[in-house]
Formats: C-alpha cells, structure tokens, sequence
C-alpha cells in the first residue's frame, strides 16, 4: 500500500507535491495541540489562580484580621519649644554712662541678691564726693553760728537795745544758713548715690546667664550687660494646636525631652496662654522645670502634657493606610466583604497608632495587606490564625462567592 502511494506520489506534478506535505503539516500540528489542551490540568488542579476578589471565579484570599478593643492610656499633648529662664531679668547701668573699671563675674556663675557684678570708673565721683561732704560740714557749722547768734538778739530783744530790724535780720541769716546746709546734703546725696551706681549688683538671687561686659567698654543705659535667671528658675516655652488648647490647664504634669540628652525632665503647666496666633493657629503653653545644669535656655525641646485619660482604639501602623481623602482601614463586614472606614490617627505610642476616631475598637480590621485590597472585596478573615467562620472557608473551597 506504501509502495502504491510512493508511485502516486512521484506522478504527482511539483508545484502539487509541495501543496500536499504543507496541509499534511497542518493536520499533524492541529492533532498535536489538541491532545495538548486535553491533558492540561483544570483551574484550581495545580497553581492556584490568582484572586479575583471574589467576583470573578478564583481563589478567595486569606487575610489576618483584629479586633483591636479599646485601651485606657493617659490622653496627651504634645508641646515643641525651647527651654527658656522663667524669670529673665537683664542688668545694666541705671544711671549715667561710665567706663567699665572691673567685670567679677562670669556666665553660669551663681549669685547673691546684692552681689557686685561690676564696676563702673569712680575717678570723678569720689572727689566729687569729699568735696560736697565738706561743704555739707561748712555749711551747718555756718547754721549753727547764726542760729546761735539770732537766739541771744533775741533774749534780749525785750530789753529794747536791739531794734526789731536787726532781730528780723538775724533770723533770716540763721534760716538762710541752714537751708544752705539742706541744698549741700541734698548735693552730697545725689552724688553718693550716683557713686553707687557705678556699682552694678545683682537685683535677686540667680545665675548668670550672659555677660557681655566687657574690661574698658563704655556701658550705657540702653545696652544690658548681664542677664539672669531669678533663682536659676528654668521652663518650657512652647506652642501647641489650636485643638489642643483647651485640654489644657494649671498644674498638669509634663514630661520634656531634650535634643542630646538620653534622660528626661518632668515638670508642671504654670501658664496657659489666652490668645490664639491668627497666623500659625497655635497656642503658648509655659512648663515649669526643675533647675538642672542640663537644661540650658535657648535648647530645642519637645514636651508631653498628660490632660487626663481616655479609651481609644491602638492599631498597628500596617493597618493604617492613607490617600488624598485621609487616613483609612480596611474592615470586614458579616458578609467577609471590606469596607473602608475613615479614621482619624491622634498619637503614635510604642504599640501603634491611636485611632481618636472612626473606630468603636469592636470591629473586625484588617492587619496587613491592605494596600492589596479594594472596597467589596470578598476575603477569608483570620483571627488568631484561625478563619474567622466556616461559610468563609467553605466559599474559598470552591472558588466562588461566600
């Protein structure tokens, strides 16, 4: 039969030849893909397709779920700042100009209510000084003598030997002369206090924060030369939100941190401020601290308030994810499908992210792989490794719906 077919074959013209072994081609390559597709393996026999969401035939997804409750922790607030002396009191010269003679202390030195800090040059005033109170000396010892001298006139003015013009001039004489001594004293006063005030002492008991006198400088009123800090008292400038303003109050304790510093310092809420800035929208709070050598004016510094306590939600950063619209979670409804839930985020603690709002902490919120899911979503909740029901289970089983 071969050899039949053989003879044919060759009688055959060429251009017929060729058409011949190309359709056999075909139908062998048909043939060999048909017996291909028949011993392919099903949807769900090998790989498991990926899911579809649960709208489309597919495997339904395994997703860990918590139902996170609600937990009790101190409601706080946050203040940034910088450390600042509660009392800062520049010193300078309260009077007349001078040329600085001696500067006896420097800063972060303590000292005495009283203390001489500085001195002003004196060459001119000490003189001036001898000089009035000898005039002072003069002068009463003129008012002594005429006041002596009109009190005989006038034991003897009833005798009649001295004329009432004389004894009206005799006392005149005596007030005259004492009133000269009360303008030398006055004199003398002025320029012994003007001595003093070459003397710049500390107004209360501190520590010295600056000092930018300087041996030889001409100091003026107008340019402070010290500043202190009354008792070295120390506190927390800061400013907080408009929305946390009220929670706000007298006596609430504070913990403050500093930039370098590993320890932290606790403190009390002294002062609350009674305006809003129109700008920024912020709120002054001032925090009393106790006095430390670390804690040094001018540091950046961030303060937590604890206002009271209140019961909100903590969810794991993971569970939390955010758009334009806001921040937002995944939550599993009876029916296995998601939902999303506006929530609103106010602290972030060692356990996770408070949720202020949005969250009762009864619902069924998924953990992980939110960013994986989309609103509807049919899902195999599991919590605490377990699936969460058994129509859940049965639905993933077969591929489809729940």
């Amino acid at each position: 039969m071969l050899t039949d077919f053989t003879s044919r074959f060759r009688q055959l013209s060429p251009r017929t030849r060729w058409l011949t072994v190309g359709v056999a081609g075909i139908v062998v390559a048909s043939g060999v893909a048909m017996m291909a597709n028949s011993s392919a393996p099903e949807p769900g026999a090998g790989e498991p397709e990926i899911s579809k969401g649960g709208d489309a035939q597919g495997v339904v997804p395994r997703v860990t779920v918590i139902v996170p409750g609600a937990s009790t922790r101190a409601a706080q607030v946050t203040v940034t700042g910088t450390i600042a002396a509660r009392y800062d009191m520049p010193v300078g010269v309260e009077g007349e100009s001078g040329r600085l003679a001696a500067v006896l202390v420097e800063a972060g030195d303590r000292v005495a209510k009283g203390q001489l800090l500085a001195r002003l040059n004196t060459d001119l005033l000490k003189p001036q000084v001898a000089q009035l109170a000898a005039a002072l000396e003069e002068a009463r010892a003129n008012a002594r003598l005429a006041r002596a001298d009109y009190e005989r006139v006038k034991a003897i003015a009833e005798s009649g030997a001295v004329a009432k013009e004389e004894i009206d001039r005799r006392k005149a004489t005596a007030e005259t002369a004492a009133a000269r001594a009360k303008v030398v004293e006055a004199q003398l006063n002025e320029t012994t206090a003007r001595l003093r005030r070459a003397e710049i002492r500390a107004p209360e008991a501190g520590v010295v924060l600056e000092r930018m006198a300087e041996l030889g400088q001409t100091a003026t009123m107008s340019t402070p030369l010290f500043r202190l800090a009354k008792d070295g008292q120390v506190e927390l400038r800061g400013e907080v939100a408009e929305q946390d303003m009220p929670k706000l109050a007298e006596g609430q304790a504070a913990t403050v941190t500093i930039t370098g510093i590993d320890r932290t310092f606790t403190g009390k809420v002294w002062l609350v401020g009674a305006v809003i800035d129109p700008k920024t929208r912020l709120g002054s709070v001032r925090v009393a601290l106790t006095p430390d050598p670390q804690l040094r004016p001018g540091a950046f510094a961030r303060g937590v308030v604890t206002t009271g306590a209140t019961s909100k939600p903590v969810l794991p950063q993971s569970a939390v994810q955010a758009d334009g619209q806001g921040s937002y979670v995944y939550i599993v409804g009876d029916d296995n499908r998601t939902e999303r839930r506006d929530v609103k985020v106010t602290a972030t603690v060692e356990q996770g992210l408070v949720i202020g709002a949005g969250l009762t902490g009864d619902e069924k919120v998924v953990a992980s792989a939110g960013a994986f899911l989309r609103t509807g979503e049919l899902i195999i909740p599991i919590l605490d490794g377990k699936p969460l029901t058994r129509t859940a289970t049965k639905a993933a089983d077969k591929g489809g719906k729940a």
